[in-house]
């Protein structure tokens, strides 16, 4: 569990979720392990299986956490530009999530752990992915091409700052 605890969360907070919707995630994925555990006939693919487990529930999670609560409150309604700028970056962030997702679930679990916070050791995500450390680098730029095809299919011309620090 451990060891493969750093590939969840990366997965989760890759998906800009709430530290209590991260757990929560956490929880439910470590929770489909226990019931699916006689299924999954090679152990050495559980890392992306749990990575593909916490990329769906991050998902659902990140969907209902989208819809609103009606509340008396009534807030002041922001400035024009506010709301365009606001409905701007929601655009982007659906678009961004979208092409992650139609990465491959080996490019996933490898950008998820990059983000992670904190973020794991090199040697740490070579153990959790079954990769060798010389090859992260390499497989990570190979993975940021990837997403900028699919995010340019979305029209994203460039990732944000804190992807390209990746």
């Amino acid at each position: 569990m451990n060891e493969f605890s750093p590939l969840v969360l990366g997965v989760a907070r890759s998906h800009r979720l709430s530290e209590a919707d991260v757990a929560d995630v956490a929880q439910t994925t470590w929770m489909r392990l226990v019931e699916h555990l006689r299924r999954i006939e090679d152990p050495e693919r559980v890392g992306g299986w749990l990575a593909t487990t916490a990329a769906r529930e991050s998902a659902r999670v990140a969907r209902k956490a989208s819809r609103q609560l009606v509340t008396d409150d009534v807030p002041e309604p922001p400035a024009e530009e506010d709301v365009a700028q606001r409905l701007e970056n929601a655009e982007r962030h659906t678009a961004l999530r979208e092409a992650f997702r139609r990465l491959r679930v080996r490019d996933q679990a490898l950008l998820g752990l990059l983000v992670a916070d904190p973020a794991p050791s090199y040697a740490q995500i070579g153990r959790i992915l079954h990769m060798p450390v010389g090859s992260i680098g390499p497989t990570r730029a190979r993975s940021l091409t990837r997403l900028r095809r699919e995010a340019a299919l979305f029209g994203i011309e460039e990732l944000t700052p804190s992807t390209r620090r990746m």
